[in-house]
């Protein structure tokens, strides 16, 4: 079956050339003009991925992410012709998955959509559970939980202690967590692994004392104890 791409971009003849390529590719393509058009696509069609530009007319693109982020964790790409490290941090921050700066290769935006996908079919339907200390992660439900309580988490939250609890003791730079969670590198990017951190540690460790599982490990980043 066809995974199904969802196309949310103003510019028509850049829209149409995506759906073209796409299209080419094997992938089944609907396109979106405006946020809100996007966003209501978004939830009828439950698509596989979305490339979602920033600057839309009737809805922003970072609050079309939102909204998205609301019912699915569908990978979405942004695509943006803002340049600023404000904006590639707060879109990554609210759930993108990836950027990709305008203009771009299409020969690279096909191949990160590759790469996106192929994660998410990667993901296995076995049942695993990891425990440490009075909390639960279920990495099939992308759930935590605290004696039997769900814990809300953003999406880069759960992914960056999924990532880190089944890599158990070892330790991570930031770059690394970056490029392996965030799936991107910019310069200065890496304080926003440092956010997500202090983020984590408000909901999983006490307040008084060292942290007992996000340890950070000097002069390098971090690593998980259970």
């Amino acid at each position: 079956m066809s995974r199904t791409v969802l196309v949310v971009e103003d510019e028509r003849p850049l829209a149409e050339t995506l759906r073209f390529n796409l299209e080419m590719e094997g992938y089944r393509v609907r396109t979106a003009e405006d946020g809100v058009e996007g966003l209501s696509m978004a939830r009828a069609l439950q698509p596989d991925l979305v490339l979602l530009d920033l600057m839309l007319p009737r809805l922003d693109g970072l609050d079309v992410l939102r909204g998205i982020r609301e019912h699915s964790q569908a990978p979405v790409l942004l695509l943006t012709a803002r340049t600023s490290e404000a904006d590639r941090v707060r879109g990554l921050d609210l759930g993108a998955d990836d950027y990709i700066t305008k203009p771009f290769s299409l020969a690279e935006l096909k191949a990160r959509v590759r790469v996106h996908l192929r994660r998410k079919q990667d993901v296995t339907v076995e049942e695993r559970e990891l425990e440490f200390g009075e909390f639960k992660l279920d990495l099939n439900r992308r759930l935590l939980s605290r004696d039997g309580e769900p814990i809300a988490l953003r999406p880069k939250e759960y992914e960056l202690l999924a990532y880190l609890a089944q890599r158990d003791g070892r330790a991570f730079t930031r770059d690394q967590l970056l490029n392996d969670v965030w799936d991107i590198s910019f310069a200065g990017g890496t304080r926003t692994v440092d956010v997500h951190v202090r983020w984590l540690r408000k909901k999983i460790e006490k307040p008084e004392g060292p942290p007992r599982h996000l340890i950070t490990v000097r002069g390098a980043g971090y690593r998980f104890e259970r």
